[in-house]
């Protein structure tokens, strides 16, 4: 089972080897890890290029476009995966990784489940981990969320059936 690995983590020098450590945890539970991080090395390279162009409009117009490239990449690759595993931590759960448990959650098929190593409050009230809606979007498609890396050998996808998404 394919199985996306949404995170921030790409974005932190301190935090890029945790993404390793999360696939071998996959890869140890029989998971096919897809890391988004990786799938756009030729785009990275080209976002680069353009962030040193010197006309601020054409500079602004290939970031724009580069940008769009990389985020149907990463919609294409959730599109592929039978799952989501998200990492949860941080003050708020990163932009990003919300909006792609949202997408997982409406295409309907997907079942997410949450990794919070972070021991800070984070929800809004003691009966939740993270943002409500967040943690809605995973327990209704049949997920939990994990807090730590030991619980993570526990991780199961089993699907809720389609009747009770609705």
């Amino acid at each position: 089972m394919k199985v996306f690995l949404a995170s921030p983590l790409g974005f932190m020098e301190s935090s890029r080897p945790f993404i390793s450590r999360l696939q071998q945890k996959l890869v140890s539970l029989q998971f096919e890890p897809v890391d988004p991080w990786a799938a756009s090395p030729d785009l990275e390279r080209l976002l680069t290029e353009a962030m040193h162009l010197p006309d601020q409009s054409k500079r602004e117009k290939a970031l724009h476009s580069i940008s769009m490239q990389m985020a149907e990449r990463n919609y294409s690759l959730l599109r592929s995966c039978q799952g989501v595993l998200a990492v949860l931590d941080g003050s708020d759960v990163d932009s990003g990784t919300a909006s792609e448990i949202g997408c997982a959650f409406a295409l309907g098929s997907k079942v997410i489940n949450g990794y919070r190593g972070d021991f800070r409050r984070s929800g809004e009230n003691d009966g939740v981990l993270v943002n409500l809606q967040v943690q809605y979007w995973i327990e209704k498609s049949g997920g939990r969320i994990y807090t730590s890396l030991k619980d993570l050998d526990q991780l199961t996808f089993t699907p809720v059936p389609q009747t009770k998404l609705k």
